[in-house]
């Protein structure tokens, strides 16, 4: 019997590539691992970076209730009864109160203002207060009696004439330099004309209120640092009132 020598059969094609498609899934599977590691990470940064916020948040709010807690302790004392705090808002009620057409305030209204308003100032320079303090807004208001540009005037008059009066070094009970050089350095002042005015007692819309400002949650600054603290201002003191008196 004659045998013949058996052929070895050549590798299938699938067999001869099965190396490479197991390379190749090997390297897509490292490839989702990595994927699923970034994606991993990214989210973890995320999940820091929007809990850093909601805390910055809570915290902030924390101090501003504190800060108006304080302020609302101050206008609870016998000596400043009249004077309510309203949300973020002073009302002096009839303390800061303007005659018809008038941009000037009664003598007893000015002295009131110049003792209250170091003990305000006082409270703004509490941490719960500074960190978070953008401004203090001076609102001027008329009764709707004439044109509204001409109250839009008389109301910006009015709250002008609030800062001449805690800018006036030479009263008597004048604020400390100190005192006046926070008033430059936060006070603004606006004038509402008779938009917030009140129809029945028109009296009572011949007004200025305070308004307290507060910074958002980001950026935010410590009480002292660099960042908080307002640029130098030149120093003059103030003794005239440029807002005519009518």
């Amino acid at each position: 019997m004659l045998l013949t020598p058996s052929r070895r059969r050549p590798p299938r094609h699938d067999e001869a590539e099965k190396p490479f498609w197991i390379s190749f899934s090997d390297l897509m599977t490292a490839l989702m691992v990595l994927f699923l590691v970034a994606m991993a990470v990214a989210l973890l940064g995320m999940t820091q970076s929007l809990r850093q916020l909601d805390q910055s948040r809570q915290g902030r709010q924390q101090a501003i209730e504190t800060c108006l807690a304080d302020v609302q302790a101050l206008t609870a004392r016998p000596a400043f009864a009249g004077v309510r705090l309203r949300g973020s808002t002073l009302d002096f009620g009839p303390l800061a109160e303007f005659g018809k057409n008038g941009n000037v305030l009664a003598p007893e209204r000015e002295r009131f203002l110049r003792a209250l308003m170091p003990q305000v100032l006082e409270v703004t320079r509490t941490p719960s207060c500074q960190n978070w303090l953008k401004r203090l807004v001076v609102e001027g208001y008329a009764s709707p009696e004439g044109s509204y540009l001409y109250n839009l005037n008389l109301s910006l008059e009015r709250s002008q004439r609030f800062l001449c009066v805690l800018l006036d070094a030479s009263a008597r009970d004048a604020l400390s330099r100190a005192d006046r050089q926070a008033v430059r350095e936060l006070f603004l002042v606006g004038g509402a004309s008779f938009n917030a005015a009140i129809l029945s007692q028109p009296e009572k819309s011949r007004r200025i209120e305070l308004r307290l400002e507060f910074k958002d949650a980001q950026p935010r600054c410590e009480a002292g640092s660099a960042a908080c603290t307002p640029p130098t201002m030149p120093w003059d003191d103030d003794t005239q009132c440029p807002v005519a008196k009518r």
